[in-house]
Protein backbone atom coordinates (compact mmCIF):
# COMPACT_ATOMS: atom_id res chain seq x y z
CA UNK A 1 0.00 0.00 0.00
CA UNK A 2 2.72 2.59 1.04
CA UNK A 3 4.74 1.53 -2.72
CA UNK A 4 1.27 2.21 -4.31
CA UNK A 5 0.76 6.05 -2.52
CA UNK A 6 4.73 6.65 -3.60
CA UNK A 7 4.01 6.16 -7.04
CA UNK A 8 0.56 8.15 -7.53
CA UNK A 9 2.25 11.22 -5.80
CA UNK A 10 5.12 10.76 -8.85
CA UNK A 11 2.84 10.68 -11.24
CA UNK A 12 0.85 13.63 -10.16
CA UNK A 13 3.06 15.61 -11.40
CA UNK A 14 4.72 13.22 -14.24
CA UNK A 15 3.70 14.89 -17.91
CA UNK A 16 4.05 18.02 -19.94
CA UNK A 17 2.99 21.22 -18.73
CA UNK A 18 2.70 24.83 -19.73
CA UNK A 19 2.09 28.03 -17.50
CA UNK A 20 2.45 32.02 -17.40
CA UNK A 21 4.39 33.13 -14.82
CA UNK A 22 5.32 36.94 -12.94
CA UNK A 23 8.42 37.78 -12.22
CA UNK A 24 9.97 40.10 -10.03
CA UNK A 25 13.98 40.59 -10.66
CA UNK A 26 16.57 43.06 -8.67
CA UNK A 27 19.23 43.54 -11.29
CA UNK A 28 22.97 44.89 -9.31
CA UNK A 29 26.01 45.31 -11.43
CA UNK A 30 29.27 47.42 -11.50
CA UNK A 31 29.96 49.51 -14.50
CA UNK A 32 33.50 50.31 -15.47
CA UNK A 33 34.63 53.03 -18.11
CA UNK A 34 38.22 53.99 -18.98
CA UNK A 35 38.69 57.36 -21.16
CA UNK A 36 41.51 57.43 -23.14
CA UNK A 37 42.58 60.83 -23.39
CA UNK A 38 45.32 62.13 -25.95
CA UNK A 39 47.47 65.20 -26.22
CA UNK A 40 47.53 67.10 -28.98
CA UNK A 41 51.20 68.13 -28.01
CA UNK A 42 53.45 65.05 -27.95
CA UNK A 43 50.89 62.42 -28.28
CA UNK A 44 51.38 61.00 -25.61
CA UNK A 45 47.95 59.48 -23.54
CA UNK A 46 46.13 59.31 -20.19
CA UNK A 47 43.17 57.05 -18.95
CA UNK A 48 40.49 58.24 -16.79
CA UNK A 49 38.37 55.39 -15.30
CA UNK A 50 35.26 55.38 -13.62
CA UNK A 51 33.52 52.93 -11.32
CA UNK A 52 29.67 53.22 -10.83
CA UNK A 53 27.23 50.75 -8.54
CA UNK A 54 23.92 49.83 -10.10
CA UNK A 55 21.03 48.32 -8.94
CA UNK A 56 17.72 48.31 -10.43
CA UNK A 57 14.23 46.50 -10.15
CA UNK A 58 12.29 45.31 -12.79
CA UNK A 59 8.98 43.10 -13.11
CA UNK A 60 8.50 40.58 -16.32
CA UNK A 61 5.64 38.51 -17.47
CA UNK A 62 6.24 35.40 -19.51
CA UNK A 63 5.85 31.54 -20.32
CA UNK A 64 7.06 28.46 -19.18
CA UNK A 65 7.05 24.95 -21.00
CA UNK A 66 8.24 21.81 -19.67
CA UNK A 67 8.08 18.11 -19.20
CA UNK A 68 8.58 16.01 -15.76
CA UNK A 69 9.92 12.63 -16.11
CA UNK A 70 9.64 10.16 -12.88
CA UNK A 71 12.52 8.67 -11.92
CA UNK A 72 12.16 6.07 -9.13
CA UNK A 73 9.16 6.43 -6.58
CA UNK A 74 9.70 9.57 -5.45
CA UNK A 75 11.72 11.48 -7.68
CA UNK A 76 11.14 13.95 -11.31
CA UNK A 77 13.62 15.05 -13.45
CA UNK A 78 12.07 18.25 -14.59
CA UNK A 79 13.37 19.77 -18.12
CA UNK A 80 11.70 23.06 -19.55
CA UNK A 81 12.25 26.41 -20.73
CA UNK A 82 11.18 29.82 -19.88
CA UNK A 83 11.04 33.08 -22.01
CA UNK A 84 10.34 36.52 -19.97
CA UNK A 85 9.31 39.39 -21.76
CA UNK A 86 10.55 42.97 -20.39
CA UNK A 87 13.17 45.31 -20.46
CA UNK A 88 15.50 46.64 -17.86
CA UNK A 89 18.41 49.14 -18.43
CA UNK A 90 21.89 49.71 -16.83
CA UNK A 91 22.95 53.43 -16.72
CA UNK A 92 26.80 54.39 -16.62
CA UNK A 93 26.47 58.66 -16.93
CA UNK A 94 30.44 58.44 -17.65
CA UNK A 95 30.77 59.96 -13.50
CA UNK A 96 32.09 63.63 -14.26
CA UNK A 97 31.94 63.41 -18.01
CA UNK A 98 28.57 63.34 -18.75
CA UNK A 99 29.41 63.40 -22.52
CA UNK A 100 30.39 59.74 -21.90
CA UNK A 101 26.86 58.56 -21.02
CA UNK A 102 25.74 55.22 -22.54
CA UNK A 103 23.39 52.42 -21.48
CA UNK A 104 22.48 48.91 -21.25
CA UNK A 105 19.25 47.54 -22.29
CA UNK A 106 18.57 43.55 -21.11
CA UNK A 107 15.24 41.88 -22.93
CA UNK A 108 13.95 38.73 -23.91
CA UNK A 109 15.20 36.53 -20.99
CA UNK A 110 15.28 32.92 -21.65
CA UNK A 111 16.37 30.05 -19.47
CA UNK A 112 16.83 26.46 -20.89
CA UNK A 113 16.59 24.20 -17.47
CA UNK A 114 16.54 21.15 -15.68
CA UNK A 115 15.34 20.72 -12.08
CA UNK A 116 15.40 17.50 -10.08
CA UNK A 117 12.44 17.29 -7.89
CA UNK A 118 11.41 15.22 -4.36
CA UNK A 119 7.93 14.63 -3.94
CA UNK A 120 6.90 15.65 -0.94
CA UNK A 121 2.78 14.95 -0.63
CA UNK A 122 0.49 14.23 -3.30
CA UNK A 123 0.20 17.64 -4.51
CA UNK A 124 3.34 19.11 -3.25
CA UNK A 125 7.57 18.71 -4.55
CA UNK A 126 10.23 20.65 -3.71
CA UNK A 127 12.87 21.11 -6.88
CA UNK A 128 16.73 22.52 -6.96
CA UNK A 129 16.68 23.89 -10.78
CA UNK A 130 20.10 24.68 -12.84
CA UNK A 131 19.52 26.27 -15.89
CA UNK A 132 21.34 28.15 -18.69
CA UNK A 133 20.35 31.52 -19.85
CA UNK A 134 20.57 34.47 -22.50
CA UNK A 135 18.96 37.65 -23.12
CA UNK A 136 19.19 40.02 -25.87
CA UNK A 137 21.38 43.18 -25.55
CA UNK A 138 20.36 46.91 -26.64
CA UNK A 139 22.20 50.10 -26.04
CA UNK A 140 22.10 54.29 -26.35
CA UNK A 141 24.85 56.51 -26.93
CA UNK A 142 28.31 56.26 -29.20
CA UNK A 143 28.81 53.11 -28.33
CA UNK A 144 29.00 49.65 -30.14
CA UNK A 145 26.57 46.77 -29.76
CA UNK A 146 28.35 43.27 -27.55
CA UNK A 147 26.92 40.08 -27.90
CA UNK A 148 24.09 38.59 -25.89
CA UNK A 149 24.43 38.05 -22.39
CA UNK A 150 24.46 34.56 -21.09
CA UNK A 151 25.01 32.97 -17.62
CA UNK A 152 24.10 30.38 -14.92
CA UNK A 153 20.45 30.28 -13.17
CA UNK A 154 20.25 28.66 -9.78
CA UNK A 155 16.80 28.62 -7.83
CA UNK A 156 14.67 26.49 -5.32
CA UNK A 157 10.97 26.33 -5.07
CA UNK A 158 8.13 24.40 -4.95
CA UNK A 159 5.51 23.68 -6.80
CA UNK A 160 2.20 22.17 -5.76
CA UNK A 161 -0.37 20.05 -8.10
CA UNK A 162 -4.32 19.92 -7.95
CA UNK A 163 -6.37 16.87 -9.16
CA UNK A 164 -7.60 18.68 -12.32
CA UNK A 165 -4.03 19.33 -13.62
CA UNK A 166 -3.51 23.09 -12.56
CA UNK A 167 -0.36 23.78 -11.00
CA UNK A 168 1.37 26.48 -9.06
CA UNK A 169 5.15 27.33 -8.95
CA UNK A 170 7.19 29.69 -6.82
CA UNK A 171 10.58 29.70 -6.90
CA UNK A 172 13.74 32.25 -5.60
CA UNK A 173 16.68 32.34 -7.43
CA UNK A 174 19.56 34.10 -8.97
CA UNK A 175 21.21 34.65 -12.39
CA UNK A 176 24.95 35.34 -12.87
CA UNK A 177 25.83 36.47 -16.00
CA UNK A 178 29.31 37.13 -18.13
CA UNK A 179 31.10 40.62 -18.38
CA UNK A 180 29.11 42.55 -20.55
CA UNK A 181 31.71 44.91 -22.25
CA UNK A 182 31.82 47.33 -25.14
CA UNK A 183 33.72 50.43 -26.08
CA UNK A 184 32.59 54.22 -28.15
CA UNK A 185 31.61 54.10 -31.61
CA UNK A 186 34.25 56.60 -32.24
CA UNK A 187 32.35 59.99 -33.40
CA UNK A 188 31.99 61.58 -29.62
CA UNK A 189 33.66 62.21 -26.51
CA UNK A 190 32.21 58.71 -25.58
CA UNK A 191 33.93 57.12 -29.10
CA UNK A 192 37.14 57.14 -27.13
CA UNK A 193 35.86 55.00 -24.01
CA UNK A 194 35.53 51.13 -23.09
CA UNK A 195 32.72 50.05 -21.02
CA UNK A 196 32.19 46.66 -19.01
CA UNK A 197 29.83 45.18 -16.47
CA UNK A 198 28.98 41.92 -14.50
CA UNK A 199 25.53 41.87 -14.24
CA UNK A 200 23.61 39.41 -11.53
CA UNK A 201 20.06 39.42 -11.42
CA UNK A 202 17.97 37.86 -8.29
CA UNK A 203 14.48 36.99 -8.66
CA UNK A 204 11.53 35.57 -7.46
CA UNK A 205 8.83 34.07 -9.82
CA UNK A 206 5.19 32.50 -9.46
CA UNK A 207 3.84 30.73 -12.25
CA UNK A 208 0.18 29.35 -13.10
CA UNK A 209 -0.22 26.40 -15.44
CA UNK A 210 -1.60 23.22 -16.43
CA UNK A 211 -0.20 19.47 -16.47
CA UNK A 212 -1.63 17.93 -19.11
Amino acid sequence: TIGTSVKADSSNFAGPYIGITASGYGIEAESTSNTRTTSALDNSYSITSDKIHIGKVAGVVGLEAGYALPLGSAFLIDIGGTYHSGEAKIDHDGGDNGAAAVAFTIDDLVTFYIAPSLVLSDTSSLYIKLGLSEADIGVTGDITTPGNLSGTTWAIGTRTVLDSGIFIRTEAGYTDYNELSAHGGGTTVAGSTSYSTNPTIAFGTVSLGFRF
